[in-house]
């Protein structure tokens, strides 16, 4: 009876299909539900009825592209927070380290900023419950709720060790997606934005506004994009318009249904269509992003810098499936004012490709300049993108900079600004590194591994064995040196999570300026006014 239901509902709904293809439509759904009662009846193990068909619907929409995906009842709040950039619940993020949840970036403006809980403190308890043992995901499905609710949390205070208990009323949380704007060397400035939520184009003209009033004698703009994913179509589009004419084409989707093809142009008057601009984008940068920097390059409207970006150029609606879930699928291809789609073609582990450039086909931009399509937007001036140490990357992961960080703020008077955020202690941090017995493996050391248990599998000299001993003992040599080796590195890795701790967001977008590579040459390109604009020409 629940497979006839199945095939009748899809019957209806498919009526406009050829019969050939309605066939077999139904015969598989026929199939699959069959399959799926003889498993729950007869397998010789108990079987969870929800996780399998998880499996199977998972199963499915893997096979097509990494964006079309089910979205389950406990997960529909995390892919609000994606989506929309809010949330209801306490405004931070956290952490398990240890044996608790730890409190890692609160958000600006939140009822647990309010509260006075600040980052490396431990939630202890949530409702009298011990958070003790549990998973992250666990305490943040407990944490979140109902606008207006209340919670009461056992916090341990990292400043002094006590326990603090407060009562927190859960609220709409907005996590910020200008985090920070400003003057940033000669009559630059910059405006970083990290994602594609609603009002991110209202902030972004407010911050352009306000650059323009601390700055009268503005040269240009800089709006960074890197590692941001995108987000909502609408603010791309708008974000474009800030910069071109009203009544331009900036976006046109298309799919297999031609009635939902949609042509997207400018609505408004733009805010300022000379002020030299340069847009930063890395390999993270997706989406909409991708939409805001390949506009500005198919209009010659400003010069792209960084490296090549991720290469998502896909459209996706999400459906209501009842029960509270959902399912997130791609329905068209989004295309740029020349005509080209940054959509990658080629995937591995749900990751795109790097598409050779003699397998893009080449377009060309309002002023002739030829331009590529698949595999994402192609800076014009391209970057080599930052190195990250491999000791700064497991100081990070093994929390060692975070906890630090926790003891090393330790009864500190908040800066007055966070351009006095400054680390000048970095023996004090070598210290604690030795006394957190943090050890970590390199992908040299695996590969040796993976070396050795091959020669121990085919049984050969055991002179090799030694020769494998003389060079870990120099790998290790090497290891004890990198602290050193990058003291600068982590020096700055430091400040950023002080700046953090101190200032929020704000805080965290204006260190991530310091020692910026990337934010320099984009500075010097904009003063050589000659080099722009030969770069937009023809």
């Amino acid at each position: 009876m629940f497979a006839l239901i199945i095939v009748s509902a899809v019957l209806m709904s498919y009526t406009v299909v050829n019969n050939d293809k309605l066939y077999e439509i139904s015969k598989n759904i026929e199939i699959f539900v069959k399959v799926y009662k003889e498993l729950n009846a007869n397998y010789v193990d108990d079987i969870d009825p929800g996780q399998l068909m998880r499996t199977g619907i998972d199963a499915m929409v893997n096979s097509l592209d990494p964006y079309t995906n089910y979205i389950s009842e406990s997960q529909v709040e995390s892919y609000r927070i994606s989506a929309e950039g809010k949330y209801d619940g306490i405004g931070a993020s956290v952490k398990k380290i240890g044996d608790y949840i730890t409190i890692v970036e609160p958000y600006a403006g939140s009822p647990l900023v309010e509260a006075g809980i600040e980052a490396g403190d431990q939630v202890i308890e949530v409702n009298g419950e011990s958070t003790k043992g549990k998973t992250t995901e666990e305490v943040t499905q407990f944490v979140r709720g109902v606008p207006g609710t209340t919670l009461k949390l056992k916090v341990k205070q990292a400043s002094n060790g006590q326990m603090k208990t407060i009562d927190l009323e859960r609220g709409a949380i907005d996590i910020p997606n200008v985090p920070y704007s400003g003057i940033i060397r000669d009559n630059v400035g910059y405006i970083s934005l990290t994602t594609f939520t609603p009002n991110a184009s209202k902030n972004i003209r407010r911050a352009i506004k306000d650059l323009k009033k601390e700055d009268e004698n503005l040269q240009g703009l800089i709006l960074d994009l890197r590692d941001n994913g995108g987000g909502l179509l609408r603010e791309a589009i708008s974000i474009c318009n800030l910069f071109v004419n009203k009544g331009e084409e900036v976006v046109f989707t298309r799919g297999k249904v031609k009635e939902r093809d949609q042509n997207f142009s400018t609505q408004a008057e733009p805010l300022d269509t000379e002020l030299p601009l340069v847009v930063l984008i890395n390999k993270k940068s997706a989406s909409a992003s991708e939409i805001v920097s390949g506009v500005m390059q198919d209009l010659d409207r400003g010069v792209i810098m960084g490296q090549r970006s991720y290469g998502k150029g896909l459209v996706q609606n999400t459906k209501d499936l009842g029960y509270n879930s959902r399912v997130k699928l791609t329905t068209s291809k989004y295309y740029i004012p020349s005509g080209r789609c940054i959509q990658s073609i080629e995937y591995e582990d749900g990751e795109p490709v790097d598409i050779p450039d003699h397998k893009r086909s080449s377009f060309k931009t309002k002023n002739g300049r030829p331009v590529l399509d698949g595999g994402g937007v192609t800076p014009d001036v391209a970057l080599e993108a930052p190195f990250t140490p491999v000791v700064l990357k497991n100081l990070a992961e093994e929390n060692v900079i975070f906890n630090f960080t926790t003891d090393y703020l330790k009864g500190k008077t908040k800066p007055d600004s966070i351009e006095m955020v400054k680390f000048n202690d970095f023996e004090k941090f070598v210290s604690f590194v030795n006394n957190s017995k943090f050890k970590y493996e390199t992908e040299t050391e695996k590969k040796i591994d993976e070396l050795k248990e091959t020669i121990e599998e085919e049984r050969l000299s055991n002179e090799l064995n030694n020769e494998f001993k003389a060079l870990q003992t120099k790998i290790n040599a090497e290891k004890e040196k990198a602290i050193r080796a990058n003291e600068r590195a982590i020096v700055d890795a430091i400040q950023k999570e002080m700046a953090t701790r101190y200032f929020l967001q704000e805080g965290k977008a204006f260190q991530k300026l310091s020692d910026d590579s990337e934010i320099e040459a984009a500075i010097d390109l904009v003063l050589d006014e000659n080099k722009y604009n030969s770069i937009l020409k023809k």
